[in-house]
């Protein structure tokens, strides 16, 4: 049951748990096109590009326990898209399959407002049914497929990317 679930801007000290929990995906094959796992180092300078006022980094806490994160990143670096963001949900594993990433990915969409985001993108690779299937869910739709773009160790993978105007 889904009860007790804050979200809170991510600090420093939160960023072993962050990368444990990416770290977590990458053996499966299904949400990051990384093969190796990220060390805290790797991803302090990813930490820092965040700003909680326009690009949030979140960490979801249920019951004051860590459930996982959602991150904002600019879509692309060029000023013309600084309305668009992608969004990253990733749970600890005992956390998935439970309704949780739909309510993330719901309080995240009513975020974006006070975020001066207009238009959200989802990057999901087309064999992560789950995923696909809770975006289209909360009205998102396929605004670019690009087929076998990932070579994830000799198996060739589809890239969807996910949008919707917010």
């Amino acid at each position: 049951m889904l009860n007790n679930i804050t979200f809170r801007n991510a600090d420093i000290k939160d960023l072993p748990a962050i990368v444990g929990t990416y770290n977590a995906t990458i053996l499966s094959r299904m949400v990051t096109a990384d093969l190796e796992p990220a060390t805290v180092e790797s991803k302090t300078s990813w930490f820092n590009s965040h700003n909680p006022k326009t690009r949030p980094l979140w960490v979801i806490e249920q019951d004051g326990q860590y459930a996982g994160w959602i991150s904002f990143t600019d879509f692309k670096s060029r000023h013309a898209y600084y309305k668009t963001a992608e969004i990253g949900i990733y749970l600890e594993s005992n956390m998935q399959g439970k309704g949780l990433g739909n309510y993330c990915l719901d309080y995240a969409i009513k975020q974006c407002p006070a975020l001066n985001i207009t238009s959200l993108t989802g990057f999901i690779f087309g064999h992560n049914e789950p995923s696909l299937k809770l975006f289209y869910k909360h009205g998102f739709e396929k605004w670019a497929h690009m087929p076998q773009i990932a070579d994830m160790e000799g198996i060739l993978r589809d890239l969807i990317i996910l949008g919707k105007k917010v």
